[in-house]
């Protein structure tokens, strides 16, 4: 199913791209939701729930919080998701290449309506590219694959492993192995190993402090000493990266 948010602080314009929106996914047979939001705070206010959008059309000028704000804070999160620019002016061009934006809409545009048409149809060519993901063999329901994008960080604890995925909301899965073992699988994907019981993707830490890291969710798990530099590191490394 497609989760569409509308994300516009001109309540007129939010409910006739709602609208124009439902009549072509409807039109098309597709499964959908759509949400609507007025301000970039609101939308911003979901957290790590953002990520749950499959689309996300985003009103550049508005209010304290702007739209490309919102989509680098999306972005921080999640490659997975599809931005929509939605604006008066044309004039975003590098922010949106930046970003990875697929479309741009003109609100003053007299064809909005195959714009739209246009911009959906794009999406539904681009569903197949690739995400990184892994097929693991959890207690709960067997074999289950992974996006490494939704995966917070994997804990061993009391001789099984603990994996926290964001999904509709946020799942735990078990499995017998050791975190060594998915240490080496998960090299090249962003996961650093901030004390033997926990091995966290970088994506989802706001902060390391003396000594901890802060995820996006509000948890906190510790850094022994000895790993406080590396993870430090490997922390503001990564963040020049994004």
């Amino acid at each position: 199913m497609f989760r569409i948010a509308v994300c516009d602080d001109e309540d007129y314009f939010r409910k006739n791209l709602k609208e124009l929106i439902s009549v072509y996914m409807t039109e098309q047979g597709y499964a959908f939701q759509i949400d609507t939001f007025c301000s970039g705070e609101e939308f911003m206010s979901l957290g790590m729930e953002m990520m749950n959008y499959t689309i996300v059309f985003l009103d550049i000028s508005m209010g304290e919080i702007d739209g490309v704000t919102v989509a680098k804070e999306i972005r921080k999160i999640s490659q997975e998701t599809f931005i929509v620019f939605v604006t008066a002016y044309v004039d975003y061009a590098l922010e949106g290449y930046k970003i990875n934006v697929i479309r741009y809409l003109l609100k003053d545009n007299n064809s909005i309506e195959n714009a739209v048409k246009e911009c959906i149809d794009a999406v539904v060519e681009k569903m197949d590219y690739v995400v990184k993901k892994k097929i693991f063999t959890f207690h709960e329901g067997g074999r289950k694959e992974v996006s490494l994008e939704r995966l917070l960080y994997i804990e061993s604890r009391l001789h099984k492993l603990e994996f926290h995925v964001m999904e509709d909301t946020m799942k735990i899965y078990t499995m017998y192995a050791t975190l060594n073992e998915i240490e080496r699988d998960l090299k090249n994907a962003n996961f650093i190993r901030i004390h033997q019981s926990f091995l966290v993707n970088l994506k989802y830490v706001i902060n390391v402090l003396r000594y901890k890291v802060i995820l996006m969710n509000g948890e906190e798990l510790i850094i022994p000493k000895a790993r406080y530099k590396k993870v430090k590191d490997s922390f503001t490394a990564y963040q020049g990266e994004i």
